[in-house]
């Protein structure tokens, strides 16, 4: 699909005609929602002005440096923060029962969505870095996170990503590329993989499915 895709047109060339995916298909497939504020920030930011958000919103100091397997590893580089420490830090001291205070409950949810914003909708191509940008947008009002327009943003990455991978010489691709998947799985349905259950849901999971996502089914 990145080799029919045209920067020109930010459409796929295929021999039927030129197809695209819209944010009709973003909110169909994700859920996500695709009117609101926009999704911006400070793209960097110096780190002596990232470590007081952190400690105040999340709870925690970032250290200078972090061995991971033997080597000294920065968990904040030049406004960035590095996925295998988030992930190890969650694991190692987030413990969540009836007895955890609420306001430590909240910061363990925006790690999370620090995590899943910065590593799967916006990742970049090594999968170790999550832009600074997430730690300021996603560490604010809760009511102010929910309505901005997260598909749109989303879109935006994949047709951009889409753009420089179509290049000669690209090897690689970033971006929510799972939106790419799903699309060309409901689109071009012959490149879909077949159900391998489709007569062994019973009713309690298909009651389940029908509050998600059309992308979930």
């Amino acid at each position: 699909m990145a080799e029919r895709w045209r920067p020109e047109t930010h459409t796929f060339h295929l021999p039927e005609g030129e197809m695209t995916i819209t944010l009709k298909d973003v909110a169909i497939l994700t859920g996500m929602p695709i009117s609101g504020d926009a999704v911006i920030g400070p793209q960097t930011k110096p780190e002596v002005s990232w470590r007081p958000l952190i400690r105040d919103r999340l709870g925690f100091d970032m250290p200078t440096t972090t061995p991971i397997q033997g080597r000294g590893h920065p968990p904040l580089n030049a406004g960035q923060v590095s996925v295998p420490w988030l992930v190890s830090h969650i694991q190692q001291e987030v413990v969540i029962n009836d007895e955890t205070p609420e306001e430590q409950v909240e910061r363990y949810a925006r790690i999370y969505l620090i995590g899943l914003v910065g590593g799967f909708l916006f990742p970049d191509k090594s999968n170790r870095w999550i832009q600074g940008i997430w730690l300021e947008l996603l560490t604010g009002d809760w009511d102010a996170i929910g309505q901005k327009s997260w598909g749109s943003a989303v879109l935006a990455g994949v047709y951009r990503e889409l753009c420089t991978c179509s290049k000669v010489g690209a090897k690689q691709a970033g971006a929510a590329m799972f939106i790419l998947q799903l699309w060309v799985w409901e689109h071009l349905p012959m490149f879909a993989p077949l159900d391998p259950r489709p007569y062994r849901r019973n009713d309690d999971e298909l009651n389940f499915l029908q509050n998600l996502p059309y992308g979930v089914k």
